[in-house]
């Protein structure tokens, strides 16, 4: 059986998002799983996500991947709090603020790695570092201050 990404979980009122959304046939369609206590997503950009320099990415669009993973990666870690199996589907963030250091290129074409740790949990605030790799290499790194939406 194969395993569904944290975004796959999200009900259809709260699955448009233009980065993580299944349901936005012109979003990214980022899936970010849970490998113990961090999360992980890989992404290959295209070309037409690169910025003002040949082949390196947008900063705009790294910011999104990150925006969007550290979502996941605060709903995953609240799944994982109650045990994984909530009565309903898992609970959604969205970000307070989003800090985001580009520390070197991106490319585009490559295979890029994000993984999302939480730094801190106290009740409906949640904040999550991400690290952005490519071929190993930290290219950027975020971190969001995320807080849990009503159910409904």
């Amino acid at each position: 059986m194969k395993r569904k990404a944290i975004q796959d979980l999200y009900p259809d009122e709260f699955a448009h998002c233009y980065g993580c959304g299944r349901l936005n046939e012109k979003g990214l369609h980022i899936k970010s799983y849970r490998e113990g206590e961090e999360s992980v997503c890989r992404y290959t950009p295209e070309s037409f996500y690169s910025g003002g320099v040949p082949g390196c990415a947008y900063g705009g669009f790294i910011a999104s991947l990150i925006d969007c993973h550290a979502s996941a990666t605060a709903s995953a870690a609240r799944l994982h709090e109650s045990g994984g199996s909530p009565a309903g589907p898992p609970p959604r963030f969205v970000a307070a603020a989003l800090k985001v250091d580009f520390l070197k290129p991106t490319p585009v074409g490559k295979e890029l790695e994000l993984r999302g740790r939480v730094k801190e949990s106290k009740g409906r605030k949640v904040i999550v570092s991400v690290t952005l790799s490519a071929d190993g290499d930290v290219c950027a790194k975020g971190e969001s201050v995320l807080i849990q939406m009503p159910p409904r």
